[in-house]
C-alpha cells in the first residue's frame, strides 16, 4: 500500500469551487498532508471545497476527523465540504460511522460541482442541530485506529464470538456491547470492531450463518 497523493485544481462556473483529489490510503501518518492542503484553502477563504476520494482505498477515524473537525467553521461562512467518488468499501464505513447525517457524498465530482452551482453560493445542507451532531461523534471517538497486528486475539475472539451469537448484530452494536461492564469494559470503537469482522469475513449475515452450519 503507497502513501497519499494530494493535487488542487479550480471549478464551477465562477472558479470559485476547490477540488482536493486524493490518492492512496489516509491514516494518522498520511493525514497531515491532507490537512495542509485544507488549511491552505481555508486561509486563503476558500469554502467551497470538493474532497475527490475516488483513489483513496482507506480512510481512517484520524482521516474522517479532518473533515467533521472543519465542516461546522465552512459552513458558518456561507460554505460546504462535499465528498465524492467514495470506492464501495470507504462508503460502507462512511455509513457505517453515521457521518451521513453530517456530510454530504456524491458518486461523482461532477454532481457535487452541479450542487454547489444550484446553491447559488449558499449551502442548502439542512445542518443537524449541534447536540445530535455531537452525540454522533461521541459515539466513535477520534482516536487513531489500532494497527491490526495489536488488536489481539482475544479482541479478535470476543469479535467472532459475539457476531456468531447475534447475526444481526452490526458493528456499532457489538463494539457497544463490547464497552459495556459486563464485558470488562472494553475501548473499542465500531471502526476498529468493523475492521476486525471483515478480516473474518464477518460483516455479513449470510456469511455468519454459513459458518455457524459448518461449525
Amino acid at each position: 500500500m503507497e502513501g497519499i497523493q494530494v493535487s488542487v485544481e479550480k471549478s464551477g462556473f465562477q472558479g470559485d469551487i476547490s477540488i482536493i483529489k486524493v490518492g492512496g490510503y489516509i491514516d494518522t501518518t498520511t493525514s497531515s498532508e491532507l490537512e495542509r492542503a485544507l488549511d491552505s484553502l481555508l486561509k486563503a477563504g476558500v469554502f467551497r471545497i470538493i474532497i475527490d476520494l475516488g483513489n483513496v482505498d482507506y480512510i481512517s477515524s484520524a482521516g474522517w476527523g479532518i473533515f467533521i473537525s472543519e465542516i461546522k467553521g465552512i459552513r458558518e461562512r456561507g460554505g460546504d465540504l462535499k465528498l465524492a467518488k467514495m470506492i464501495p468499501d470507504v462508503y460502507e464505513v462512511f455509513e457505517l460511522l453515521e457521518f451521513h447525517y453530517i456530510l454530504k457524498a456524491y458518486d461523482t465530482v461532477e454532481q457535487a460541482i452541479r450542487d454547489f452551482d444550484s446553491e447559488g453560493g449558499v449551502s442548502t445542507y439542512v445542518e443537524e442541530p449541534e447536540d445530535e451532531q455531537e452525540s454522533i461523534l461521541e459515539d466513535e471517538p477520534m482516536i487513531p485506529e489500532l494497527p491490526e497486528e495489536t488488536t489481539g486475539s482475544a479482541l479478535e475472539d470476543k469479535v467472532r464470538e459475539m457476531a456468531l451469537s447475534n447475526l444481526d448484530w452490526n458493528a456499532a452494536q457489538i463494539a457497544k456491547e463490547l464497552n459495556s461492564e459486563e464485558h470488562g469494559s472494553i475501548k473499542v470503537g465500531k471502526l476498529t470492531v468493523w475492521r476486525i469482522l471483515r478480516k473474518m469475513n464477518l460483516t455479513s449475515k449470510k456469511d455468519r450463518e454459513r459458518i455457524s452450519q459448518s461449525m
